[in-house]
């Protein structure tokens, strides 16, 4: 899976926060709020929902969910997509598609990680940032023939209900 490290330094944007396993860190419900450009447009979008990264009975690691509902055009439509989470024991972890497809790696040991996913013609960017220890942050970048997006999501560790 083509991954390329972080670069260190970045004019802007907050200071990365060191994850030593990335599994242990993304584990249990956070709360999302993305915003989905479409460049070529100009339209823009919204999604709010929930990531759940849970057990995954399928086989060793972390079910990732996302369930919400995305807003586009004017209308509001139920979305929801679903990863699986395979942590190495150096707290790197491996990321699949729901159908076992490799994804990319994640390294959140600097708190940033940069993540390179070709898909058919077009090329899927995603730089993740852990902000705290209940906020991190992931852009994804995807250019190509058939889209030109720039995806913005923010997820925050949803409180635990007893």
């Amino acid at each position: 899976m083509p991954t390329e490290p972080a670069p260190e330094v970045r004019a802007a944007g907050p200071a990365p926060y060191p994850v030593p396993d990335a599994a242990a860190y993304l584990a249990g419900g956070w709360r999302i709020e993305r915003t989905v450009y479409d460049l070529r447009s100009g339209t823009e979008g919204s999604f709010r929902g929930t990531a759940d990264f849970r057990p995954d009975a399928a086989g060793a690691g972390l079910l990732h969910t996302e369930e919400g509902e995305l807003t586009w055009g004017g209308a509001v439509h139920p979305a929801s997509r679903t990863l699986r989470l395979r942590p190495r024991p150096d707290g790197t972890a491996e990321v699949f598609f729901a159908d076992g497809r490799p994804f990319h790696d994640l390294d959140l040991h600097t708190g940033r990680w940069c993540a390179v996913h070709p898909c058919a013609a077009d090329r899927y960017r995603g730089t993740f940032t852990v902000v705290t220890a209940g906020e991190w942050r992931l852009e994804w970048r995807v250019g190509g023939p058939a889209k030109d997006q720039l995806l913005r999501s923010v997820y925050r560790r949803a409180p635990v209900t007893p």
